[in-house]
């Protein structure tokens, strides 16, 4: 993980705001953050993995990232990587795509979500998710 001023305010706020969180396999939430941050490669790409599912999982807002330090294309990017309620899975990754930030930090997440072995047992759901996101994942690529 790149470690800079920044990235350490970003790193601050994902562990403040996962804490207690755990994943489908009981595994600290915190972990997926950590894991997609050290798939890239700069500071802001690191800043948005740290906090993509910040807004999406927990009470903080893009204007709480905003008056923590967090500049404008960070925010921007954490934006379009939080789902919205009713927004259709394809049309949110289609908004993605066309965001250099948001598209590098949803790849990484992509393929760290669609490694089924992190699960204790895997089901026809998991299954399913998981092939969900690997047409994300092609489609993103394209």
């Amino acid at each position: 993980m790149l470690y800079t001023p920044l990235t350490k305010i970003a790193l601050g706020i994902c562990v403040e705001a996962h804490a207690g969180q755990v994943d489908k396999s009981g595994m600290p939430y915190v972990l997926h953050p950590f894991y997609v941050a050290n798939c890239v490669e700069d500071e802001l790409a690191t800043c948005v993995a740290l906090l993509h599912d910040v807004v999406e999982d927990t009470s903080l807002t893009l204007d709480d990232l905003a008056q923590r330090g967090m500049p404008a294309q960070v925010v921007e990017a954490v934006e379009l990587l939080t789902h919205k309620r009713g927004v259709p899975y394809r049309e949110y990754v289609a908004a993605i795509k066309n965001n250099a930030l948001a598209r590098v930090v949803k790849l990484a997440d992509l393929s760290h979500n669609m490694d089924l072995g992190r699960l204790d047992a895997v089901t026809p759901a998991d299954e399913a998710r998981a092939e969900k996101y690997r047409a994300a994942w092609e489609f993103l690529h394209d």
